[in-house]
């Protein structure tokens, strides 16, 4: 019943409904009220002239206006409705006053060490200024004294997760998009009662849509019940929730301070690959960090609880103080990135260390579904002479999504980047390292809803021990996986040069 539901309510058969629904309403005026169709139509024209003069007016990426304006234009009444439940944000005012002060909290709370950017610079020039970029625009400063374990596999993420679990002595934050009833969560969730009967504080976000076929209804008051605070993040309110597209998609746990999680690994049973929903191995990648830089993670949190539950708190009862040696190598700055505000930073976060790469720049992504400045970059970067590699699913779990991605091959192929299928099944994770000193790791796809919709993270790593171990997982993914060709291109050519460039103009909605 669940996954009938999960189809019936997806956005493209939601998308189809209202091209259907419009059609009707064409067919339904000419029949029934003939006589006045001219005044009807002179309506729909008039809204929907002000519907695309908004679109072109607002400051944003001029594809995404263009995906918008040719559906409006062919179906001047519910293009306008589909551009108001997955394009237009919404922000009530008393969220954004919410949103206000708890930004106010989080200036003060991370303050950029200004020996930490001094000696960064000394180091690379370059890199310093894109941390500085990560600090002006998210307020996440960079760290030293901090380590840095990379997981090729959500398994490796979630055995050490339960052993960080298990030490907590003072609080346990968690925040997922996917929340799933099975082995995995219930692991956790075992560990999180317990040490919420210790005394441990245990708070939990899960995204209400992401995880809305996958947890019995009102999951969270239960969850409340046995003494972990919990948040359903944005909550889905049928026929009434006009922000689906704005979703947390962020994966964070910080215990006590000391140590915080990230990546691409949600909390259900195929991200350990004990299910097997799409091919035979589910590729992933998370990341540990422990020391300075986990305070980041922490007051990250603490934003997203308090602008959720409309609430204030101090911060730095939750700070956790290092030895002023603390080990760690290189340098970690976990950052943020929102769609409520004009500033694509994990968008802008890639393309810096694309523009910057001397020899190489690999990529983990399961979607290619991205805006020509990103394809520029790439193609720019290949031309001259950086060896980019871009890894994506050999399975995939969305079949429209998939042939989106795939149609952007040849156009990347033609200009010299190489492009890698994941052979043994779905690929999740979502890294980009450039020439063994840089590398980020996060939640971030290279497509529109993670560059321009979703609530994101990441990790910015310099010469960090994770940068090296996510070296050797890509050149080891390599070898597994098959490096596309322009003939293949030429034999995939309907999906390829026919349905994805269509697909295209509905990209905003994949």
């Amino acid at each position: 019943m669940r996954k009938l539901l999960q189809r019936v309510l997806n956005r493209a058969v939601i998308t189809a409904l209202l091209v259907l629904l419009q059609v009707g309403l064409f067919l339904v005026t000419l029949l029934q009220w003939g006589s006045y169709y001219l005044w009807v139509a002179f309506l729909l024209r008039f809204i929907t002239f002000w519907a695309v003069v908004y679109i072109i007016w607002r400051p944003s990426n001029p594809a995404v206006k263009l995906a918008w304006v040719i559906p409006i234009l062919i179906f001047p009444l519910f293009g306008g409705v589909l551009y108001l439940f997955f394009g237009h944000v919404v922000v009530p005012r008393k969220l954004r006053d919410s949103m206000e002060r708890t930004d106010k909290l989080v200036k003060k709370s991370l303050v950029q060490e200004e020996e930490v950017l001094r000696a960064l610079r000394e180091k690379d020039q370059t890199v310093a200024n894109q941390s500085s970029y990560i600090y002006d625009y998210a307020t996440t400063p960079v760290w030293d004294g901090t380590d840095s374990v990379y997981f090729s596999e959500g398994l490796h993420y979630w055995e050490s997760l339960l052993e960080d679990l298990e030490k907590a002595q003072n609080f346990i934050f968690l925040e997922y998009f996917i929340l799933a009833e099975g082995e995995m969560w219930n692991a956790v969730l075992a560990i999180l009662e317990r040490k919420a009967k210790e005394g441990v504080e245990v708070r939990l976000i899960y995204d209400d849509v992401g995880s809305v076929f996958l947890l019995p209804k009102d999951y969270d008051r239960s969850l409340e019940k046995r003494g972990i605070k919990c948040v359903a993040f944005n909550r889905l309110v049928p026929f009434m929730s006009l922000v689906l597209n704005n979703r947390d998609h962020r994966k964070i746990v910080v215990i006590d301070g000391k140590a915080a999680y990230t990546g691409g690994i949600n909390m259900a049973d195929e991200y350990i690959n004990y299910k097997h929903p799409y091919g035979e191995h589910w590729k992933d990648a998370g990341i540990r960090i422990e020391g300075k830089a986990v305070w980041n993670f922490t007051v990250m949190f603490l934003q997203m609880w308090n602008m959720s539950r409309y609430t204030e708190e101090d911060y730095t009862r939750y700070y956790q103080a290092f030895p002023e040696k603390t080990p760690g190598v290189g340098y970690v700055q976990p950052y943020r990135d929102t769609p409520l505000d004009d500033e694509i930073l994990g968008e802008n976060v890639y393309l810096n260390m694309i523009g910057y790469a001397k020899r190489y720049v690999y990529i983990y992504t399961p979607y290619l579904i991205t805006d020509n400045e990103m394809v520029t970059a790439l193609k720019l970067a290949a031309k001259r002479g950086v060896d980019v590699r871009i890894v994506t699913p050999g399975v995939p779990d969305k079949k429209f999504v998939y042939w989106l991605t795939q149609s952007n091959y040849q156009n990347l192929i033609e200009a010299g980047v190489k492009i890698y299928q994941y052979t043994p099944g779905f690929l999740h994770a979502k890294c980009v390292l450039v020439d063994d000193e840089t590398a980020a790791v996060g939640t971030i796809n290279f497509d529109y809803r993670s560059f321009y919709h979703h609530f994101e993270c990441g990790v910015f790593l310099y010469r960090a021990k994770a940068v090296e171990e996510l070296k050797r997982d890509m050149e080891k993914t390599f070898t597994v996986s098959e490096e596309i060709t322009l003939e293949w291109c030429k034999e995939e050519f309907v999906k390829t040069n026919i349905i994805g460039p269509l697909l295209k103009l509905l990209s905003p909605l994949m």
